[in-house]
C-alpha cells in the first residue's frame, strides 16, 4: 500500500483499475435502484421510505470521504507528500456533493415525517457543519495562489474538521435529537427488515464504488496536471 505512495507506481496500478470501478459502480447503482423501487412501502412511512436508499448512503459517504480527506491531509502536512495532497484535494468535491445530497434528501424525508423541512437538530446541524468544512476547504485552496501554501493551509483546516466526525456519528446518542438513532450499525445488529436492508446495502456498496472511481480518476488527473506544470516550468527555465 505504501509503495503506491510513489506517483509513478500509483498511476500504473490504478490505470487498469479505474475502468473496472466505474463498471462496478454502474452495475451496483442499476441493481440498487431496481431493488429500491421494487421494495414494498413501509407500514408507517409508505413510499417515502425509499428516500432512505439515497439518503443513508449519501450521509455515510459524506463522513467517510471527509475521514479520507483528513487522513490524506495529515500525510500531506506532516510528510509533505504530493500524492497525499492530491488525494485530499480530489476528495473534497465528491465529499461535498455526497453531503449536500444527504442534506437535501434528509429535508425531503423530514418534511412528511416531522412536518418541517429543517430543524436545528444535533445530527442535522453537525452534518451542515461538515458540509461547510468541505466548502471551506475548497475555498481556502482556491483563495491562495501559491499551491504549496494553499495545500498546507487547507490541510490544517482538513485536520480540524475531523473533530466534527464523532459529533456527526454519535450526536443521536449524546443528545435527545429528533433524528432517529442508528438502525444499521448498532449493537445487536441492524433493526431493518431484510426487504429494506438488501437494497440499502446494495446502494451503499454502489456509492462506495462510485466514490472510489471518482476519487482515483480525480487523483490521476491531478497528478497529470502537476506533471504538465513541472514540464512547463522546466521548459521555461531551459528556454
Amino acid at each position: 500500500m505504501f509503495g503506491l505512495a510513489n506517483p509513478a507506481r500509483f498511476m500504473r496500478f490504478t490505470g487498469p483499475l479505474v475502468p473496472w470501478l466505474w463498471a462496478v459502480a454502474a452495475a451496483l447503482l442499476a441493481v440498487g435502484t431496481w431493488l429500491s423501487f421494487t421494495a414494498p412501502g413501509d407500514y408507517q412511512q409508505g413510499d417515502t421510505v425509499r428516500i432512505m436508499f439515497v439518503h443513508v448512503p449519501a450521509a455515510s459517504l459524506g463522513t467517510m470521504v471527509y475521514a479520507a480527506l483528513g487522513i490524506s491531509s495529515f500525510f500531506a502536512l506532516v510528510f509533505r507528500h504530493p500524492l497525499a495532497d492530491a488525494a485530499a484535494r480530489a476528495a473534497a468535491l465528491p465529499g461535498a456533493a455526497f453531503t449536500a445530497l444527504a442534506l437535501i434528501t434528509g429535508s425531503l424525508w423530514g418534511q412528511p415525517m416531522w412536518g418541517t423541512w429543517w430543524v436545528w437538530d444535533a445530527r442535522l446541524t453537525s452534518v451542515l457543519v461538515l458540509f461547510l468544512f468541505y466548502l471551506g476547504y475548497m475555498a481556502l485552496r482556491s483563495s491562495i495562489d501559491d499551491e504549496t501554501k494553499a495545500g498546507r493551509a487547507a490541510a490544517v483546516l482538513g485536520l480540524v474538521g475531523l473533530i466534527n466526525l464523532p459529533i456527526v456519528k454519535f450526536s443521536v446518542d449524546w443528545w435527545n435529537t429528533l433524528h432517529q438513532p442508528a438502525s444499521l450499525l448498532r449493537a445487536g445488529g441492524s433493526s431493518l427488515d431484510p426487504v429494506f436492508l438488501t437494497p440499502l446495502l446494495t446502494m451503499m456498496a454502489a456509492y462506495g464504488a462510485l466514490f472510489l472511481a471518482i476519487w482515483l480518476t480525480a487523483i490521476r488527473t491531478e497528478v497529470t496536471r502537476r506533471r504538465v506544470l513541472t514540464l512547463r516550468a522546466r521548459a521555461a527555465v531551459g528556454a
